[in-house]
């Protein structure tokens, strides 16, 4: 690709003609989750457009059986030696390449760009006392040479780079997302964390996007303990379980929770070693018992996630909100839908109710600021991630010269 194709390219987007894959893996690494995206015309300033994002195609893939199983040690805490990090960055990059080809090919399209973001490996979670600091694996230069196109990658270093957190990032895209959903809203994702984004009723109001505490981290770690499956499908034995409220107060009393915004947190915090200890105070309680289903703690764990989502809105978040949109793995939870209908004081609704995929929307993300910074478009939000203000976010890759993704 040369400087006058990524100038083309550039242009493209500002119109809206350019076909964009978002990929990634997220907190919980459960598969490879491609967005076949066309962003809608691009505006510098960014500005809310009158329509969102086009999704043309979406998948979840499963890992390579080489990379699964590295990622989930990896995710539950063991070390990763210099070798070991810089073999699974370049196996992660192909494998996230792959994915976005294969996907392209049951579409029958073929993209321009691609936003990947990566699969973290490590971030701060607002305790590291030199400053934050954040990794995430998956070279976006192996993404290039898979799919043959331009790849943005590296997204939340430029914003830690900046002052920010880096993350929860969904925010710096959601007003582009959630083009149809009337403002102000809430939009909480209940990923392997669980983050909410304030989107103000102006499209130059205050954003505000923080995380919330641990969410798909918590209940799947608890289904692979319990359950020996990955997660606890449509949260059926949840359901069948009492939250306890003695188990539930004490893990709500954690100091993350009541930390005032900006913030953003991840496995080193709410990881193997904290399920482990909750796991014990469960026993200690007589929550769970020797032999017994773990369906009360499961439904503990589903009510502690949507109290500590709600409360944190409530806590942090500007009065007024018409919704609270959920997004995510989470929304097949049926016990944790549940609770956050029974406890939010704003009607509670999925991104479908608003034309968003749920399972897409990091994916969709992640494409949108792909997008932006190809575009040149700024998007960081003091309010959001801490950031400065005028930044674009991530690192360019160029395909090999004279395959630059381009449509005709």
């Amino acid at each position: 690709m040369t400087q006058g194709q990524l100038e083309r390219l550039r242009a493209r987007l500002l119109r809206g003609e350019a076909l964009v894959a978002g990929v990634l893996s997220g907190t919980s690494g459960d598969g490879i989750d491609v967005a076949l995206v066309r962003p809608p015309p691009l505006a510098t300033p960014l500005a809310s457009p009158s329509a969102a994002p086009q999704l043309l195609g979406f998948r979840t893939l499963p890992f390579p059986a080489a990379v699964s199983g590295r990622v989930r040690a990896a995710l539950d805490g063991q070390a990763l030696g210099l070798r070991e990090c810089a073999l699974l960055s370049r196996d992660l990059g192909r494998a996230f390449g792959e994915a976005v080809r294969e996907v392209s090919r049951q579409c029958g399209l073929r993209p321009d760009l691609v936003g990947s973001h990566g699969q973290t490996v490590y971030h701060h979670d607002s305790n590291e006392p030199s400053g934050p600091a954040t990794l995430q694996l998956g070279d976006g230069d192996f993404v290039a040479e898979a799919v043959g196109c331009t790849v943005v990658s590296d997204f939340r270093q430029r914003d830690v780079a900046a002052g920010g957190e880096g993350a929860p990032l969904s925010a710096l895209a959601d007003d582009l997302i959630f083009a149809a959903l009337p403002r102000p809203a809430l939009v909480l994702n209940l990923g392997g964390m669980a983050n909410l984004t304030f989107l103000p009723a102006a499209p130059q109001g205050e954003l505000l996007s923080f995380d919330t505490g641990p969410c798909n981290a918590l209940l799947d770690g608890l289904a692979r303990r319990f359950l020996g499956r990955p997660y606890d499908a449509g949260g059926e034995v949840a359901l069948a379980g009492k939250p306890r409220r003695e188990l539930i107060e004490g893990w709500l009393s954690d100091p993350f929770l009541r930390k005032a915004p900006p913030k953003s947190t991840g496995r080193d915090t709410f990881g193997e070693p904290w399920i482990d200890a909750r796991v014990e105070e469960a026993r200690a309680l007589g929550v769970l018992t020797t032999g017994a289903q773990p369906a009360h703690l499961l439904a503990s764990a589903a009510e502690f996630v949507a109290r500590a989502a709600v409360q944190g809105a409530l806590d942090f978040a500007p009065a007024g909100a018409r919704w609270l949109v959920v997004c995510g793995g989470g929304v097949h939870n049926a016990r944790l839908v549940a609770a956050l209908a029974a406890l939010s004081p704003w009607p509670v609704a999925t991104g479908e109710d608003f034309g968003v995929n749920s399972d897409a929307r990091e994916a969709l993300v992640f494409a949108t600021l792909a997008a932006c910074c190809v575009a040149e478009v700024a998007v960081t939000r003091t309010t959001a991630t801490g950031a400065r203000a005028g930044r674009a976010l991530g690192k360019i890759s160029l395909p090999p010269l004279g395959e630059g993704g381009e449509h005709a």
